[in-house]
C-alpha cells in the first residue's frame, strides 16, 4: 500500500516538542521530564520552527544583573581579609570573623581576599539577603578534609578574580563531614546563586569530588579557569549559564554539568560564549533538560576518545538490536558509562560556535531532540555522531563527521540547510534507529511516521552500511545529496520500508547492487538506477547526458560500486539520455562529484529514453523492476530479478526456491515472522544472506 504524499507535510511538523525551543505546551508532571513523550509542533512548516533564534530563547531564560558583570571594586566599601597560612587579619569591617583557620562571612558586602591559607575555609553564612562578594586577589586556599569555600548562606555570591592574579582553591581526597548528607562535595560549593566573574585567574582542584558547584544557578561572566576534578568540573543545578570565560576542565566524571531533574524548566545549561578545553571520563556537557549553545570555541575528548577504528555490525545488513554490534563503543546504559560530547535530556540546540569533537560514545545526543541552525563542528566519535531519540532537525552550519557508528540517527530527521559530511562504519543517515544506551526502548521499527526529509543543503554520506537508511519514508523537496555506499551486497546506498518521494534537488546514490532500491513510481522528478553486470572500480566516473550533450551529472565514486541512483530536475519524460564510463573529466570537484568542466574519454554504456518516473537499466538497455511492494519494486523499489541484473543476489537460485526464498522475504518484511525466524527458514533452504531479508 502505498502512502499518500500529502502526509509528508504532517510528518515534516511532527517533531518532539521541546519546551524550550519550540515552546510547545506541557501538561505533564514534573516526574515524566525524563519520559520525554512526543507530541506534535504547531507550526506550519520546518522552515517556520528553524527560524526560533536560540539566542533568543536563552535571552528568555538567562538573565545577567549588575553584579553578574565585573566592576572595579577599588570604588566599594570593602573588607579586607589577608590570609596568613594558618589563618587570617580581617580589616576595616565586623562582616568577618577568624576562629582559627574559619573565617566566616556573616554579612553582604565586598570581601578583598588575598595571601595563603594552607588548611582552612572561607565560610559565606550571611545573615541578611544581599550580595556576598569575593575578590580573590591573589588568594591561595586550601583545605584537607573540607570545601575551601563554602557557601552555606547567602542570597548570593559573586566570586570575582582580579585582573591579572592567580588564584587557586585546593581540597584534600576525605572530607570530614557531619550527618549523612554529602555536602559540601566541591572544592568551591554553594548552597545559592553562584557567579564567577572578572579577568584573572583561578585554578580548581576537586580531588575529593567535584570542582565547582552551585546547589542553584552557576553563572559564569569572565575569567580563566581551570579545573581538576575527581568527578564533575562545573556544576549547577537550576541553570549552568557562560557569557565569557576560558575553560580548561579535566574530570574524571562529567566536565559541565546541571542537576536538577525534578521541575522540567530547570537543569539547564546556557552558552553565549567562551572557550572550552575539556576532557572527561564521561560526557563534555551534560544537561538533564536543555543545552543550548550560540557561540564558543569548543574543544571535547570524552572517554579516552574514539577508537582509531570504529567497528562494524556483524553480518552486513542487520540492525542493532538483532545480531551483536561489534562497534567498541558499547551502550551506555547508565550515566557512568556515558562518554558523550554534548548530550541532554530534553533537547540540544545549536546557533553558532565552533567544535571539536572527539568522543567514545555519540558526540551530539539527546533522549528528545536535537536542533543545529548554525555553527561548526568536527566530529569523531565511537557511536553515532548526532543522536536524537525523537528528531534531528539541521537547518544550518557546517557538521563533518568524520568518524563514526552511526552518522546521524533519530526517528525523524529534517535536513533543510547546511553543509553535512557523514563518515560512518555502518549507516551513514538511519530514520527508526536502534537500541541506544540512553534509552533502550528505542528499537529499529518501522513505522509511516518515521522521515528522512531533505529540503535543502548539501549532504555528503560515506556509509559503510546503508547510505540513507529510513525504517519508514524519505521525502526530498530541495538541495544536494551525494551517498558513496557500502560495497557489500548486505547493504543498499538506498533503504527505506515505505516510500522514497523525490520532488527536487540532486540525488545520486552509488553501492553495491544486492539491496538496492530506487525511488518509488509517484514520485514527480524524474530518476534512473543503473546496474552493472560487474563491480565498477573506485574512481571509475560515470557521466550521464542529454541529446544534446548536456551534462546532467559526472560523478566518480569513492569506493566500488555496482548500481547507481541518479535523480535531478535535469531528467525529463520522453528525454533521449546517455550514460558513459570511465573518461576525463574537468572542473571542480567536490566529494567525486564535478560541478562544472567538460568531459570526454569515455565508453558508451545505454542511450535510453524516459518514459516513467523512474527508469531501470542495465547495459541492455532499460528493463523492469521486480513488482509489488512499497514504491511499486520489490522492498520499496528493489532491483530487477528478471536475469537483466546479474549481480542480484537470488540469480543463482533455481525458481522454486527463489520463489521460496521471496515469500519468507515478505513475509519478515510485514511484520508476520521475526528476522529470526525467516532466517531459520532460509537456512532449512540452504540459503544465507548476510543481510536481512
Amino acid at each position: 500500500m502505498l502512502i499518500k504524499k500529502s502526509r509528508y507535510t504532517k510528518l515534516a511538523t511532527s517533531l518532539m516538542c521541546t519546551a524550550l525551543l519550540f515552546g510547545c505546551s506541557n501538561n505533564s508532571s514534573e516526574s515524566d521530564t525524563a519520559n520525554n513523550s512526543v507530541a506534535t509542533v504547531n507550526a506550519e512548516s520546518l522552515s517556520t520552527i528553524g527560524d526560533k533564534n536560540i539566542a533568543d530563547v536563552i535571552s528568555g531564560i538567562v538573565t545577567y544583573d549588575k553584579d553578574d558583570l565585573y566592576t572595579d571594586w577599588k570604588s566599594d566599601d570593602t573588607t579586607s581579609i589577608q590570609l596568613t597560612g594558618t589563618g587570617a587579619t580581617v580589616e576595616d569591617s565586623g562582616g568577618a570573623m577568624v576562629d582559627g583557620n574559619i573565617i566566616t562571612i556573616k554579612t553582604s558586602g565586598t570581601y578583598v581576599i588575598s595571601g595563603k591559607l594552607n588548611d582552612g575555609q572561607i565560610i559565606v553564612d550571611a545573615e541578611d539577603k544581599a550580595t556576598v562578594r569575593l575578590v580573590l586577589n591573589g588568594a591561595e586556599i586550601n583545605s584537607a578534609a573540607n570545601s575551601p569555600i563554602y557557601v552555606k548562606k547567602a542570597e548570593k555570591t559573586v566570586i570575582s578574580l582580579e585582573d591579572g592574579t592567580e588564584n587557586s582553591i585546593s581540597d584534600g581526597e576525605t572530607y570530614n563531614l557531619e550527618g549523612s548528607d554529602d555536602e559540601p562535595n566541591a572544592a568551591v560549593f554553594s548552597k545559592g546563586n553562584l557567579t564567577i566573574n572578572g579577568t584573572g585567574k583561578l585554578v580548581v582542584k576537586g580531588n575529593y569530588n567535584n570542582g565547582i558547584t552551585s546547589k542553584d544557578d552557576l553563572k559564569v561572566t569572565g575569567g580563566t579557569i581551570e579545573i581538576e576534578a575527581a568527578d564533575d568540573g562545573l556544576m549547577g543545578r537550576d541553570l549552568l549559564a557562560v557569557k565569557d570565560g576560558d575553560f580548561t576542565i579535566k574530570a574524571g566524571g562529567d566536565a559541565v554539568k546541571s542537576t536538577n531533574d525534578k521541575d522540567a524548566s530547570k537543569g539547564v545549561i546556557a552558552i553565549e560564549g567562551g572557550a572550552f578545553d575539556l576532557v572527561a571520563a564521561n560526557d563534555g556537557f551534560q544537561a538533564v533538560t536543555s543545552l543550548l549553545i550560540v557561540d564558543g570555541d569548543f574543544k571535547i575528548s570524552t572517554g579516552g576518545g574514539s577508537p582509531e577504528t570504529v567497528g562494524t555490525k556483524e553480518g552486513g545488513g542487520q540492525r542493532p538490536g538483532q545480531t551483536t554490534i561489534t562497534t567498541t563503543a558499547a551502550a551506555a546504559e547508565s550515566e557512568s558509562d556515558s562518554a558523550k560530547g554534548l548530550k541532554a535530556g530534553t533537547e540540544v540546540g545549536i546557533g553558532g560556535g565552533t567544535f571539536e569533537i572527539d568522543s567514545l560514545d555519540d558526540a551530539v545526543h539527546s533522549n528528545n531532540s536535537v536542533t543545529i541552525t548554525g555553527g561548526k563542528m568536527a566530529i569523531a566519535t565511537g557511536d553515532d555522531g548526532i543522536h536524537g531519540d525523537s528528531a534531528v532537525f539541521a537547518n544550518g552550519g557546517d557538521i563533518t563527521i568524520s568518524k563514526s557508528y552511526e552518522g546521524i540517527e533519530s526517528l525523524v530527521i529534517t535536513i533543510a540547510a547546511g553543509d553535512i559530511e557523514v563518515n560512518a562504519s555502518d549507516d551513514g543517515i538511519n530514520v527508526g534507529g536502534g537500541v541506544d544506551g540512553s534509552n533502550p526502548d528505542m528499537q529499529s521499527t518501522t513505522s509511516e511516521n518515521n522521515l528522512l526529509s531533505i529540503n535543502g543543503g548539501n549532504v555528503y554520506v560515506n556509509a559503510q552500511g546503508d547510505g540513507l537508511d529510513s525504517n519508514g519514508s524519505i521525502s526530498m523537496t530541495d538541495g544536494n545529496v551525494i551517498v558513496s555506499g557500502p560495497t557489500n551486497n548486505g547493504n543498499g546506498s538506498l533503504d527505506y520500508d515505505q516510500t522514497l518521494d523525490i520532488s527536487g534537488g540532486l540525488l545520486i546514490a552509488a553501492g553495491s547492487s544486492g539491496m538496492v532500491q530506487a525511488a518509488s513510481e509517484d514520485s514527480k522528478q524524474h530518476s534512473v538506477l543503473m546496474t552493472y553486470p560487474e563491480t565498477q572500480a573506485a574512481g571509475t566516473i560515470l557521466h550521464l547526458e542529454d541529446s544534446k550533450g548536456n551534462t546532467v551529472a559526472t560523478f566518480a565514486p569513492e569506493k566500488d560500486y555496482q548500481a547507481v541512483f541518479i535523480s535531478s530536475p535535469k531528467l525529463e519524460k520522453d528525454g533521449t539520455y546517455t550514460l558513459y564510463s570511465d573518461g576525463k573529466a574537468t572542473g571542480s570537484e567536490a566529494d567525486g562529484f564535478y560541478k562544472d568542466g567538460d568531459y570526454s574519454g569515455g565508453t558508451k554504456v545505454v542511450e535510453f529514453t524516459i518514459a516513467d518516473s523512474v527508469t531501470w537499466l542495465n547495459e541492455s538497455g532499460i528493463t523492469t523492476a521486480q513488482s509489488g511492494g512499497p514504491g511499486g519494486g520489490g522492498r520499496g523499489g528493489q532491483a530487477p530479478m528478471d536475469g537483466g541484473n546479474r549481480g542480484d543476489m537470488l540469480s543463482n537460485l533455481d525458481e522454486e526456491t527463489r520463489t521460496k526464498v521471496q515469500e519468507i522475504m515478505e513475509k519478515e518484511r510485514a511484520g508476520t515472522i521475526t528476522r529470526e525466524d525467516a532466517q531459520a527458514q532460509l537456512a532449512e533452504l540452504g540459503v544465507e544472506f548476510g543481510g536481512r531479508p
